[in-house]
């Protein structure tokens, strides 16, 4: 069984960054696409962003281009997701996924496996 542990976020001004990480372990990380998804409150899960098996290849939502990374260390089993530019409406749960087909989804029910989130907030 693949598990997932997200860390780094917390409370953080408008215009600030962030750093999230997610560890992997259990399976062997580099078969799997992985992916960050976010929800907030009174809201359904969001796509936010994907990367390729080998992080050769990336996909974003059009509401965090250019102001979120995705990228990921095979090697340490993680995945990461740079945050730059904060805005209030980006507070949110955020969560990472895998799944185990090739193709960047980014449908939540694509995904197989999936973190405990780790919350966001953005104030003004």
């Amino acid at each position: 069984q693949l598990q997932l542990v997200e860390s780094g976020g917390g409370l953080v001004q408008a215009g600030g960054s962030l750093r999230l990480s997610c560890a992997a372990s259990g399976r062997t990380f580099s078969n799997y696409v992985m992916a960050w998804f976010r929800q907030a409150p009174g809201k359904g899960r969001e796509f936010v962003a994907a990367i390729s098996r080998s992080g050769g290849s990336t996909y974003y939502a059009d509401s965090v281009k250019g102001r979120f990374t995705i990228s990921r260390d095979n090697a340490k089993n993680t995945v990461y997701l740079n945050l730059n530019t904060l805005k209030p409406k980006d507070t949110a749960v955020y969560y990472c996924a895998t799944r185990v087909g090739a193709a960047l989804a980014t449908g939540s029910y694509k995904y197989d496996h999936w973190g405990q989130g780790t919350q966001v907030t953005v104030s003004t």
